[in-house]
């Protein structure tokens, strides 16, 4: 354990993925950097898969006379001229230390925090980019929503990215609308970080309830001997990770953090409430109302209680899906305005596939919700369990085409069995 002493460096942030919530959350975290400059570095690395981008006419960025609005320009260029993601987060105004960065390598370089936030589908082959080219000693925080499905079994996007590149990794996850957020109307979140006891400036950091017990990333539910990777101690110059620090880097006036070190359960809050969530869009759908929707909720959380608690039961907390934002309340947040659920309601009120609903409203964007069930339903298939998660089988079904939305009741209905 390190000894106590003067911190001499701060830490460098990065965001990986610039998205409507990616860049939400480059937004909260450039302002707190800005807030600490004790403790962080006043820049923050955003990094953005590039692309061409027109400037709408209505954007009050917009000058005929201007360069930049003759025709498509790199979206990096927009960002960092008019502080603005006009693609994914238009009309909300970006702190000017949000740096947008085309080059992966050079965004994460040095950095000693990395905030994951993209499409689940892409993140090994951003590990694989970035392997080797970080900083031994980084710490991250996962903001993907979904879990990692494999023939060698399931994993949460935490222990991926941490097992990948050998750091430790947390989970940040709640009842989040991005756009909400950005627009800074009040919400809530729940962070999730254990910090490893390595890592502690003081036998009992303060604002953290406890030390990890370990200095190992270990994979959690696979068949066989289980990968380990072995941390590598933050040095003693820069600030501790505890979980005040932590705190630091997301809690604002207008979003308020809920620090504790449940990873597992807070990473599965995010992935399968948007499992729910098309269940939920599509008996609203049907216009069956609000007990209709209250229903698949139910059930919905008590499916993830007893996915948390039979895959990784020496990692969740039950507690976690019923008290913080990341389980119920994130599961009303998703069920009642979340892009999957209306995604899924307007599928079944336009009697169209959920995929053409995606590519016309999401602007390039992609729905977690189908992906998710897909990777859950595999994972079940695998385990020969498909029967113990109804709900969560009976989205698979639907999305497969082999039932209809209106077989819900029927489908969660234990007794039918």
């Amino acid at each position: 354990m390190a000894t106590l002493g003067i911190t001499t460096q701060k830490h460098k942030v990065t965001v990986v993925g610039s998205g409507n919530w990616g860049s939400a959350i480059a937004k909260i975290i450039a302002e707190n950097t800005q807030a600490h400059p004790s403790t962080f570095q006043r820049d923050v690395q955003m990094w953005v898969f590039e692309e061409e981008v027109a400037l709408p006419k209505d954007s009050k960025h917009y000058n005929a006379q201007s360069s930049l609005s003759q025709g498509p320009q790199k979206l990096t260029t927009l960002i960092n001229e008019f502080h603005e993601n006009i693609k994914y987060l238009p009309g909300v105004p970006l702190p000017t230390n949000v740096i947008a960065n085309s080059s992966l390598e050079n965004a994460v370089q040095d950095s000693t925090i990395l905030i994951f936030n993209l499409p689940h589908q892409f993140i090994g082959k951003i590990c694989d980019s970035i392997k080797g080219k970080i900083v031994p000693f980084a710490r991250g925080i996962s903001c993907i929503k979904g879990v990692d499905v494999s023939d060698k079994g399931i994993q949460l996007f935490s222990e991926s990215i941490g097992l990948k590149l050998g750091i430790y990794c947390g989970a940040l996850s709640g009842a989040n609308i991005a756009n909400e957020v950005a627009q800074e109307k009040f919400s809530e979140t729940t962070v999730a970080y254990d910090p490893p006891r390595m890592d502690s400036q003081h036998p009992t950091p303060h604002g953290s309830p406890k030390l990890s017990p370990i200095d190992t990333i270990t994979q959690s539910s696979s068949p066989g001997p289980k990968q380990q990777v072995k941390l590598q101690a933050l040095p003693n110059e820069f600030p501790p990770l505890s979980h005040e620090n932590v705190k630091k880097l997301f809690h604002r006036p207008y979003f308020h953090v809920r620090m504790v070190s449940d990873v597992a359960g807070v990473s599965l809050g995010g992935a399968l409430k948007n499992v729910v969530a098309l269940a939920a869009g599509w008996v609203d759908g049907l216009g069956w109302g609000d007990n209709a929707k209250a229903a698949v909720m139910r059930v919905g959380i008590l499916e993830e209680v007893k996915f948390g608690q039979t895959f990784f039961e020496n990692k969740v907390e039950a507690a976690t899906f019923t008290q913080e934002s990341c389980g119920v309340a994130d599961m009303i947040t998703s069920c009642s305005g979340g892009r999957n659920f209306r995604c899924a309601r307007m599928s079944v009120k336009e009697n169209l596939p959920i995929g053409e609903v995606e590519e016309r409203e999401l602007n390039g964007q992609k729905l977690q919700g189908t992906s998710t069930a897909y990777d859950v339903n595999a994972f079940l298939k695998m385990q020969d369990m498909e029967d113990e998660f109804p709900l969560f089988t009976a989205v698979y079904q639907i999305l497969e085409g082999k039932h209809r939305p209106a077989d819900i009741p029927q489908l969660i209905d234990a007794s039918v069995a």
